[in-house]
C-alpha cells in the first residue's frame, strides 16, 4: 500500500506532464508520429556524433582551418545543405490523389459550386466533380478497364494509372515509390525528385566524412588506442552506410531513366494494368534524355498524370533498339 501511494502521484505527474505535451504538440499524440519524430531526431544526432568527433579530438584541426579554409567551409556547406534537403524531402508532399482530385474540381471552371464531401473512408470529390474525374481518370488506362478494378478499397476513389494506396500514411499517392520510414512520408511523384537529390547529398557527405577518419587515423594511429578503436567502429559503420546509400542512389537512378518506380518494378506482376506488357518494356518510358528533363525540369505541378500506352505503342517498345536507333538518339 505504502508502495502503491509513492507511485501513484509520480504516475499522475507524468501523465499530466503527457496531456500538456499532447496539447502543446498535437502532433505528439499520434504513437506512428512520435515514432517517426524519434527516427528523424536520431539519423539528426548521429550526423552531428560523426562530424563533431572530428572537430573535438582533431588536436590539428584548428591549424587544418587555417592552411584549407575553403575544404573546411565547403564540407560543412555540404553537411548543412544536406541537412536541409532531409527537412525539405521529409516536409515535402508526395502528391496525394485526393489532393489531386481537388486541385482538378478548383482548375475546372464550370465545377467551383460543386462541394467537397467527407466521409469515414476518407474524402471523396462529390456530386459531378467525381463523374468527371472518373472520366478522366478512365480514359487513361485501355478501353474495357472496370471502374471497379481501378478503384482503392480503402479509400474509395479512382486512382490514376502508376498510383497506389500507402498502408503507412492510409492514403492513394500519385507515381507511389515506397514509403520511407526515416523520411516520415512516401517518395512519389511530388518528391521523388528531392527524394534523390538527398540521397546524392548523404553519399557525398558519408564519402568525405569517411575520408577525413582515415586522416585523422593515419595521424593519430600510435597515440591513443581507445580513440583508434572508436575511430575504427565509426569507419564500419560509415562504410555499410556508404553501401547502402550508392545502391539506393544507382537503384533509383536506374528507374529515373526509365521512368519507373519500386512500386512498379518489385510488384509488376500483382498490377493489373501491366500484367500484358513484357517484362523489357518500360511503358512509361519516353526515352532516357526525356525521362531526365521531365523528371528534373519539366515538373510543373506534382498532380501530372501519365496515360497507360496503346497496344501499338507497346509493340512499338518491344522492338530491341539497332545501331541506327542509338546514332539517331530514338533510345533516348
Amino acid at each position: 500500500m505504502m508502495m502503491m501511494r509513492f507511485c501513484c502521484p509520480s504516475r499522475d505527474t507524468s501523465d499530466r506532464f503527457s496531456d500538456r505535451c499532447f496539447n502543446w504538440f498535437p502532433c505528439l499524440s499520434d504513437p506512428a508520429r512520435r515514432t517517426t519524430l524519434r527516427l528523424q531526431l536520431t539519423l539528426v544526432m548521429v550526423h552531428f556524433v560523426f562530424i563533431g568527433f572530428i572537430f573535438i579530438f582533431d588536436s590539428e584541426f584548428i591549424k587544418k582551418l587555417k592552411r584549407q579554409p575553403w575544404y573546411t567551409l565547403v564540407y560543412l556547406l555540404l553537411f548543412v545543405a544536406t541537412l536541409v534537403q532531409y527537412f525539405i524531402t521529409c516536409g515535402s508532399s508526395p502528391g496525394y490523389v485526393l489532393d489531386a482530385m481537388k486541385d482538378f474540381a478548383r482548375a475546372d471552371a464550370s465545377l467551383r459550386a460543386s462541394e467537397i464531401s467527407v466521409d469515414h473512408l476518407g474524402e471523396t470529390i462529390s456530386g459531378d466533380n467525381g463523374t468527371n474525374w472518373t472520366k478522366l481518370v478512365m480514359g487513361m488506362y485501355r478501353h474495357g478497364t472496370s471502374v471497379r478494378s481501378c478503384t482503392c478499397s480503402c479509400c474509395n476513389v479512382v486512382q490514376p494509372p502508376r498510383a497506389a494506396h500507402c498502408h503507412d500514411c492510409d492514403k492513394c499517392v500519385l507515381q507511389f515509390d515506397h514509403h520511407c520510414v526515416w523520411l516520415g512520408t512516401c517518395i512519389g511523384q511530388g518528391n521523388h525528385c528531392q527524394f534523390w537529390w538527398y540521397l546524392f547529398e548523404e553519399t557525398a557527405l558519408c564519402i568525405w566524412t569517411g575520408i577525413w577518419y582515415m586522416e585523422f587515423l593515419q595521424d593519430y594511429i600510435r597515440e591513443a588506442w581507445l580513440i583508434d578503436v572508436i575511430i575504427i567502429i565509426m569507419l564500419v559503420v560509415l562504410s555499410i552506410s556508404l553501401m547502402f546509400l550508392l545502391l539506393l542512389l544507382i537503384f533509383h537512378s536506374y528507374l529515373i531513366v526509365t521512368n519507373q518506380t519500386t512500386h512498379e518494378l518489385v510488384r509488376r506482376r500483382r498490377i493489373a494494368y501491366m500484367r500484358s506488357i513484357p517484362e523489357r518494356v518500360y511503358p512509361f518510358s519516353k526515352g532516357v534524355c526525356r525521362n531526365l528533363y521531365r523528371f528534373c525540369c519539366a515538373r510543373s505541378s506534382i498532380y501530372r498524370m501519365e496515360a497507360l500506352p496503346s497496344a501499338e505503342e507497346v509493340a512499338q517498345m518491344s522492338i530491341p533498339y539497332s545501331c541506327f536507333d542509338v546514332l539517331s538518339c530514338r533510345c533516348c
